[in-house]
């Protein structure tokens, strides 16, 4: 048995008894819609008639209605006791639903034509199709998003609880909230919804509200729609095997690590391609797609130097490369490459018009190489598009940003504040094309008397922005060099943050060629005044 609270109008007060069981009601002639209680009192959910246990019969105000009879919906493979289980009744060309309040008490219909066109008698805002019918606790409850689906439902498993959303997806969110004490007393909560993009975005939302770990989603094969759809297609086994074999639901982002065996099994390379040093390549394991990696240097320190080697290593193994130089012209940008794979200066000095469609012939020709005319404009969101674009449509595996100052320059408000924006959507690029995106960033001034032109040390709290650049990067670089001194042309790779395999420290010597425009690996000792006096 089950406690039950009895509600009247305003003009009948509260009671609270133990119900017996169900009976006719000789008032509206139902089989079975008026409870008897233990005080002697009975009351019909169906014409809302409360008799107390001196006989006093109260009629329940209201401005709706009955009308019409239970009868089997033949083209929805409906029967007459479903209908009658829901009164659901045929008026004519309409079909009306019954919509009861909390205390169960009718408080108005919704109905539907054969044209489908919805109207609504009376209040059906605060409560759900079908609540009325279910107790307070139970294994499991299914909630559909059309009050013929959650008939439907019935159809195929009778006795269990199908209730309905009273005004579809649209309104979902908000229709749940006002019930959720209601699901509280379930073990499980299943969530039948159309298999539409809006019965998609109303699962995500509704389970979101529900208790933790409660909800599950049902999933009907194609081509079903919905619960009505299999039902009228003879197809309730489909409804059943839905709700038996529904996947717990899981918010974007978590997964199970059971899910993850083709993942962890499926053997892959150390890495996509190796650099060109091989400090560098020791160090890194080489380069991998997903991964962002900064290089930072102070001014004239050699970052363009070093990106274009390491783009033109890449695009002579045929490599996919996007390349956007912000501070220089599609000329400057090409050229700069063609020097470094000719191994000619052919971005100084003037050549003849042989020599230059010799190189091109040589290079760009046959390079994939994708380069970006940004006008002197640095619009943030361009850059952005344009990068993804470069990934998606172009397939271009390797994107070189130069450099992250003048992205930022274009925009107001605090810097720290623009760089970490930058950073987190460039990340986020990064993961959603699976480019390997290749950054130049600038440094702060040192804190001490030794500025970076003078080989001052590189670290990470030096990065502008810093704390955004370390934390979203993979891979941080430092570069060193002293401009002052007879080894000016020697600059130092440092390691700052390396995400793959924390190894981090000197990478490798570089000593750049004059004549080939291009860095040479050295190990020649480096003069240090700490230890060579």
């Amino acid at each position: 048995m089950v406690r039950g609270t009895l509600h009247t109008s305003r003009l009948v007060k509260t009671m609270t008894a133990e119900f017996l069981r169900h009976e006719p009601c000789e008032v509206c002639g139902s089989s079975d819609a008026k409870a008897v209680y233990d005080d002697g009192n009975t009351f019909c959910f169906s014409c809302q008639t409360l008799t107390k246990a001196n006989n006093h019969t109260h009629s329940m105000p209201t401005n709706v209605q009955f009308k019409g009879s239970a009868q089997r919906l033949t083209k929805r493979r409906i029967s007459e006791e479903t209908c009658q289980h829901y009164k659901v009744y045929r008026d004519g060309e309409l079909l009306r639903f019954p919509y009861y309040s909390s205390d169960r008490t009718l408080q108005g219909f919704k109905t539907k034509t054969k044209l489908k066109d919805f109207k609504y008698e009376g209040n059906t805002t605060d409560t759900l199709f079908g609540q009325s019918l279910i107790p307070s606790t139970g294994k499991r409850i299914m909630v559909y998003e059309g009050e013929l689906d959650a008939l439907s439902g019935w159809e195929a498993y009778p006795n269990w609880a199908h209730i309905s959303l009273p005004h579809g997806a649209a309104s979902a969110k908000k229709d749940i909230q006002k019930q959720l004490q209601l699901f509280q007393g379930y073990q499980e909560i299943i969530l039948f919804f159309d298999k539409d993009e809006a019965g998609k975005l109303a699962t995500e939302a509704v389970a979101a509200l529900l208790p933790s770990g409660k909800v599950k989603i049902a999933h009907l094969p194609d081509p079903y729609k919905d619960a009505s759809d299999a039902l009228q297609n003879n197809d309730a086994e489909a409804i059943r095997k839905a709700i038996w074999n529904a996947s717990p639901y899981q918010p974007d982002g978590i997964v199970d690590g059971k899910s993850l065996l083709e993942l962890v099994t499926n053997p892959s390379p150390p890495c996509d391609f190796e650099y060109p040093f091989v400090g560098l390549q020791k160090l890194t394991h080489g380069i991998r797609y997903g991964e962002l990696t900064v290089i930072s240097a102070g001014t004239g320190q050699g970052k363009s130097t070093l990106t274009r080697q390491l783009a033109t290593h890449l695009l002579d193994q045929d490599e996919r490369v996007g390349y956007i130089a912000l501070e220089e012209s599609n000329r400057r940008t090409a050229l700069g490459l063609m020097s470094v794979a000719t191994g000619k200066a052919l971005h100084l000095g003037e050549h003849t018009k042989e020599t230059l469609q010799e190189a091109y012939d040589y290079t760009l020709k046959d390079w994939n190489l994708f380069l970006y005319d940004h006008f002197g404009s640095a619009d943030p969101d361009t850059i952005y598009s344009r990068i993804e674009y470069m990934a998606l449509a172009l397939e271009t595996k390797t994107i070189f940003l130069d450099h992250l100052s003048i992205l930022i320059s274009g925009l107001d408000g605090d810097e720290r504040k623009m760089i970490d924006t930058t950073m987190t959507k460039l990340r986020s690029l990064v993961e959603r094309t699976g480019i390997k995106l290749f950054l130049v960033s600038h440094l702060r001034r040192t804190q001490t008397d030794k500025n970076h032109e003078e080989g001052a040390r590189v670290t990470l709290g030096q990065l502008r922005g810093s704390a955004a650049i370390s934390q979203l990067a993979d891979e941080v670089w430092g570069l060193e060099r002293n401009q002052q001194t007879e080894a000016e042309d020697i600059t130092i790779l440092r390691l700052l943050k390396n995400r793959y395999s924390g190894e981090v420290g000197v990478a490798c010597q570089l000593k750049y060629n004059k004549e080939t425009c291009k860095y040479d690996e050295t190990t020649d000792p480096i003069f240090n005044p700490s230890t060579d006096f």
